[in-house]
């Protein structure tokens, strides 16, 4: 791994503002942003290096960090293809803020944001959203690409699918599985294992689409 404090990021929108104050507030600076057009506002002043697509990615990155500050979870998956397929450096971003277990486990390109609590043996997947003041609790594993929204809570032994949403201030009992792709929608109460993909939502948790 790379040295370097330095980190070039990929998208610049809403989202890519909280990862850039969490990094700020991590000691990184941010060297620069890819992205399919310039930005029409640019609050943090930062440098526009293109899309990805169509520059020299490798030559401009060099050995410095990258990271996917998109929401959607089948972009940020396609992203993080794109720097394994690159070999780039990929990092882990945890705000100073939060609170993470030392026995648990974090995959590449993922984000834990302000506040959030990860406790003991959860396992973290690569390019997963851990969101504001969301909270995983022991044993729990999180697959690669999900995105769990701020201040939902993850009991113990929970187990949620590759790149599944989970709603902001929505609770999931201890035990449940979540099957991949699945979408949960806000403050949601989820009691029974989802075993099929789809959208669900409301107290209890049922498949509404």
């Amino acid at each position: 791994m790379s040295d370097s404090k330095k980190v070039f990021i990929f998208g610049y929108s809403g989202h890519a503002y909280v990862i850039i104050e969490s990094f700020m507030a991590a000691g990184y600076t941010i060297a620069g942003y890819f992205d399919y057009h310039e930005a029409k506002t640019n609050p943090y002043q930062i440098p526009y290096f293109g899309f990805e697509g169509s520059v020299d990615v490798s030559s401009i990155v060099k050995s410095d960090y990258v990271f996917p500050s998109v929401g959607d979870n089948i972009i940020r998956a396609k992203l993080v293809s794109f720097f394994e397929k690159h070999h780039l450096n990929q990092c882990v971003l945890i705000d100073p803020s939060s609170k993470v277990s030392h026995s648990s486990s974090i995959g590449l390109s993922t984000y834990v944001g302000v506040n959030t609590i990860i406790n003991a043996h959860a396992q973290i997947g690569k390019g997963v959203i851990i969101n504001t003041a969301a909270v995983v609790e022991h044993e729990c594993v999180v697959q690669d690409f999900s995105h769990i929204a701020p201040a939902a809570v993850l009991c113990g032994n929970v187990s949620v699918g590759k790149s599944t949403f989970i709603g902001a201030n929505s609770v999931v009992r201890n035990n449940i599985s979540i099957y991949e792709k699945s979408t949960v929608g806000a403050g949601s109460v989820i009691v029974k294992d989802i075993i099929t993909a789809g959208i669900y939502f409301g107290n209890p948790c049922k498949q509404q689409f």
